[in-house]
């Protein structure tokens, strides 16, 4: 089933466009997608690569950030069985904040769902988690 919401997602944003491109919108999402796909995957460096700050990051931060991640998968996992699944439901922009909001749904291992509400920053044409 989730394969099939997968599947259909990203046929979704392959056709968003007719000109071939994808709208930041449908790109905001799949940078979304693709970073919380990473932290579920346990790739807590791929995920922290996706932020937008981390090239400034001191190096003690950056440690603390991925004992976080390693912390908060395993809660999930203990809590939920894990991220079994990511989805990008829409994604909104704020011309206000300057952000795109995209909206994930996280699908657990024990059949539950969660919300959530990412917002990125359009950083030398690439998307990434504020």
């Amino acid at each position: 089933m989730y394969r099939i919401a997968l599947f259909l997602l990203s046929a979704v944003l392959l056709v968003s466009c007719s000109s071939g491109e994808l709208t930041p919108e449908a790109r905001a999402m799949e940078a979304a997608r693709q970073s919380y796909t990473a932290l579920s995957q346990g790739d807590y460096e791929q995920f922290l690569a996706m932020r937008a700050d981390v090239e400034n990051m001191p190096n003690g931060y950056r440690e603390e950030l991925l004992t976080a991640y390693r912390q908060f998968a395993s809660q999930q996992a203990h809590a939920h069985g894990g991220i079994a699944l990511v989805e990008a439901l829409r994604a909104e922009a704020d011309s206000t904040l300057r952000v795109m909001q995209v909206f994930l749904t996280l699908h657990y291992g024990d059949s539950t769902h969660e919300e959530i509400v990412v917002p990125l920053v359009e950083l030398n044409g690439q998307w990434k988690l504020k």
